[in-house]
């Protein structure tokens, strides 16, 4: 009896409370959809948050625009054949598969920093702020939305165009839209963009690293390459100089901690070193070192940089360092060379480091394995904590892209951007190219960006886009498979189909509106 009195005296004051309150819910020790957006600095903080996917996104980017060419492929592995290994490696081989996980992380990150660019665009759509920090933050997750899709529409093709918040189970099941509409929704958030975002600043040299108009302009011309719009893409990229871009004196001083966000960066994902609260360091440079238990040869720090479970990726390859000329410093700034020998476990234990541009032949019982030294920068904090920013878009793309787009005009003037690249790459009066003929520059303009951007997971989508894809990969495939004889029949055949991936079929599944891609 007493628990029924119990029971009864607290539906009674809950019977209270909701006719005081009315059933709020929300609880008052903490931010919600109803009550954070209420300020300019909230807003700000949730355009920031739209930011933080894209370290989720370059952490799987690597597989998909740079392994996935010519440049890089991937240790052996035979002593662990787990989901996380196959998958990556499946990637790499043309081994187009609806259910890898890897592909599906690279679709749900794209859309986690679109959907976190929605909700903004949204909310700030009805508040009343300061017009020049309302453009600023639209400006920002338009540009956001935009690289999102523009991600998504070269890997996955037509895929569907959220662009509301979604606030009910119905609003996800969006059907596939075309390319063609996809493309027209990039080109409307990045024109938005430069419109509203203000001009890079260099206080000290440094941006602040958010999203500038510079940024969505590079952005906005990268798309007008990719669909051949060149007069289009042209007229932009010629705003960039004037805004106050200009190359690093040195092409690996691009590339330091030091120097992010400095007057060569465009656009870039922001890392902070550090075990503290609130630091969000870079684990990725040392996914491309040799499997191994030690890094310390390499990293020179005094603890185990351990990449055991987690090294191997990214490997160089021999075409692509034979891409590089007599003479180039961009070979030695962005590839090592590290000698030593696999142990029973497939773990490569590091003996010496070497440049590669002087590395003298493994000594007996030992190997020498090319590394991507681009992003190393010693010393590190702890284990797998690097600084390094991941550039998105720079300088020097930005003017192999107009020598690209004079060039497909037929226009000598495409030599000007061009030269300067190779002026900083060679040296003053050095490797200067003079041929006009618009077929040869063109394979010079495509070459020199793979050896310029190598790394920076360009190349797969300059093949796609430049219609040499199939040819290459499969070229290369046949180099590979006669190297590493343990790949599978089925792996480097490559066909226009396999151009794009599958769309994940978890993804299909949740949503039966998805199409599949032919596989």
């Amino acid at each position: 009896m007493k628990k029924i009195y119990i029971i009864i005296a607290i539906l009674a004051v809950t019977a209270t409370a909701c006719k005081q309150s009315l059933l709020d819910l929300a609880p008052e020790d903490q931010y919600t959809s109803a009550t954070f957006f209420k300020t300019e600095a909230q807003f700000r903080q949730a355009v920031a948050g739209a930011y933080v996917p894209l370290r989720d996104v370059m952490t799987n980017d690597f597989h998909s625009a740079e392994m996935r060419s010519d440049n890089t492929h991937y240790q052996p592995f035979a002593t662990n054949r787990g989901a996380a290994y196959v998958n990556r490696e499946n990637i790499d081989d043309f081994e187009n598969l609806p259910g890898n996980t890897y592909v599906l992380a690279l679709w749900e990150h794209c859309y986690r920093v679109i959907s976190r660019a929605n909700i903004v665009i949204d909310r700030l759509a009805g508040f009343e702020m300061a017009e020049a920090a309302k453009n600023s933050i639209d400006g920002q997750a338009k540009f956001l939305r935009a690289w999102g899709y523009f991600k998504l529409v070269r890997q996955f093709g037509g895929v569907p165009l959220y662009l509301k918040e979604l606030k009910t189970a119905d609003d996800a099941f969006v059907s596939r839209s075309t390319e063609a509409e996809v493309y027209a929704q990039i080109i409307a958030d990045a024109s938005d963009a430069i419109k509203e975002l203000p001009n890079p600043t260099f206080a000290s040299n440094k941006q602040a690293g958010e999203a500038t108009k510079g940024a969505a302009t590079v952005l906005l011309a990268d798309v007008y390459v990719t669909l051949k719009r060149w007069k289009d893409a042209e007229d932009l990229l010629v705003t960039l100089q004037p805004m106050g871009y200009a190359l690093e004196v040195n092409y690996a001083d691009a590339f330091l901690p030091s120097k992010k966000n400095g007057r060569e960066s465009i656009f870039e994902v922001q890392y902070l070193e550090g075990t503290a609260a609130g630091t969000a360091p870079n684990a990725i440079p040392f996914m491309f070192l040799p499997r191994t238990t030690s890094t310390a040869v390499i990293t020179g720090t005094a603890f185990p940089s351990n990449n055991k479970t987690d090294g191997g990726w990214n490997t160089p390859t021999p075409d692509l360092i034979s891409a590089y000329e007599p003479g180039d410093k961009r070979l030695d700034a962005s590839i090592g060379i590290i000698e030593g020998a696999y142990n029973g476990s497939d773990e490569f234990v590091y003996a010496s480091k070497k440049d590669i541009t002087t590395a003298t032949p493994p000594a007996a019982g030992k190997i020498n394995l090319p590394y991507v030294k681009k992003f190393i920068h010693p010393p590190f904090l702890a284990a797998l904590n690097s600084n390094d920013n991941w550039p998105i878009y720079r300088y020097a793309e930005a003017l192999l892209l107009l020598a690209e787009a004079r060039n497909e005009q037929n226009k000598a003037t495409a030599l000007g951007p061009l030269n300067e690249v190779r002026t900083r790459a060679f040296g003053a009066g050095l490797g200067q190219i003079s041929t006009t003929d618009q077929t040869a520059l063109r394979a010079i303009i495509l070459k020199e960006r793979r050896t310029e951007l190598a790394f920076e997971n360009k190349r797969w989508h300059d093949l796609v886009r430049s219609g040499n894809a199939v040819q290459i990969m499969n070229a290369h495939g046949i180099a590979i498979k006669a190297a590493f004889p343990w790949h599978t029949a089925s792996s480097y055949n490559v066909t226009a189909n396999k151009l794009l991936f599958p769309i994940p079929s978890s993804e299909r599944e949740f949503n039966p509106a998805l199409t599949q891609n032919p596989l």
